[in-house]
């Protein structure tokens, strides 16, 4: 791979047909969107029912016609998802609303597909037994995020994990593009700061990943570099006052960004490696799949930027990066020995492919080079 201008192909397409409202309060205007009269499926965490939030959305909905789920944990499990939506199909559910981070809105979009599936076992069928995806029907989305990270809200993506395989499976397919995302800063402010941080990393290596893509075009481009710019500024100004809403809209404005880049390019490289990472060690995916984006960057960033502004904000990001230094908080969740012992874990197909940049030194010097 050689110059930035060299990547831009010759012939490209962008689709994204997410309709977006953001801004604060905009979680008020979530009636607008959802068709009246049909039953609502909520799915969300149990802290956002203690803390009230789910209750104000059954005020907005109506309360008689909202189905409950409330049971999503962190990286949403095959095995949970695939019950929920056997034992919700007799609910007669017309739309769902996704109110959470990155695992509700996974969960979510697999239950928009598993709801409408006569399979006993929808999602175990196609992961374990090898049947191909062939999603015929979905029930509507409406994506509310409470995290700056996952971009979801915009993608046609759903990831599961499966604890018995220690694997990751993905869902793909334009059925899970919501049909509304609604970005409501106010609903960022509980985020605890470790998870804030984490999920900000998480969409600054969406946006990197999206330029070092093979997939690249000029849209993807555009929304990749406008988001690092932004969160380049914001996320130091989220961890310094974490509860001004202007700094928080403004990284959830960069996530959103990232979303949109990566929906038309997906990842590589670094979410390659972070998989085994995540499903073996526990590691917060936003930390697992950015603690090698310094070095990708450093070996990279002249070739991904085309323009003198590209490549002032690509080091600016990576300025930032270096400072928040990911390898010693990788090391609080595995040591550097065992990562290297994971490498045969982490070629992930379709991620490893998408890669169009450099690596010196492979695999091994990436990871060596990472944890120091």
């Amino acid at each position: 791979m050689s110059r930035g201008a060299d990547v831009t192909p010759t012939h490209w397409a962008h689709f994204n047909p997410v309709r977006i409202a953001a801004g604060v309060g905009a979680l008020e205007h979530l009636p607008q969107w959802v068709q009246p009269q049909v039953k609502v499926l909520l799915v969300t965490t149990a802290g956002f029912s203690r803390r009230g939030v789910t209750d104000r959305l059954l005020r907005l909905l109506g309360e008689q016609r909202v189905v409950v789920h409330d049971r999503v944990t962190p990286n949403a499990q095959l095995d949970e998802v695939e019950h929920a939506a056997v034992s919700l199909r007799d609910q007669n559910i017309g739309a769902i609303v996704a109110l959470g981070g990155g695992s509700v809105l996974d969960t979510a979009k697999a239950l928009s597909l598993g709801l409408c599936s006569t399979d006993a076992h929808p999602f175990g069928n196609v992961f374990r037994a090898g049947r191909p995806q062939t999603w015929t029907e979905a029930v509507p989305l409406y994506a509310i995020p409470t995290t700056a990270g996952t971009g979801s809200e915009v993608t046609p993506f759903a990831t599961m994990w499966d604890r018995t395989t220690h694997k990751k499976h993905s869902l793909s397919g334009e059925r899970l593009y919501p049909a509304v995302a609604l970005l409501d800063p106010d609903l960022t402010l509980s985020l605890p700061l470790e998870e804030t941080l984490y999920s900000a990393l998480d969409a600054i290596s969406h946006a990197l990943e999206s330029l070092w893509n093979k997939n690249r075009a000029p849209v993807s481009s555009a929304l990749a570099f406008r988001a690092l710019a932004i969160a380049e500024r914001a996320l130091p100004r989220v961890l310094a006052t974490p509860d001004r809403v202007e700094a928080r809209a403004n990284m959830q404005h960069a996530s959103l960004l990232a979303g949109l880049a990566i929906s038309q390019t997906r990842t590589a490289m670094a979410h390659s490696v972070s998989y085994p990472l995540t499903s073996r060690c526990g590691v917060p995916h936003g930390l697992a799949c950015s603690f090698t984006l310094p070095y990708i960057l450093r070996a990279n960033l002249d070739r991904v930027a085309e323009h003198a502004e590209e490549r002032t904000v690509l080091a600016a990001v990576l300025e930032l990066l270096e400072r928040l230094d990911l390898g010693t908080r990788m090391r609080q969740y595995v040591s550097g020995r065992e990562i290297l012992g994971l490498q045969d874990e982490m070629h992930a197909q379709g991620r490893i492919e998408n890669f169009a940049g450099e690596l010196p030194g492979g695999l091994p010097r990436l990871l060596e080079e990472s944890v120091r």
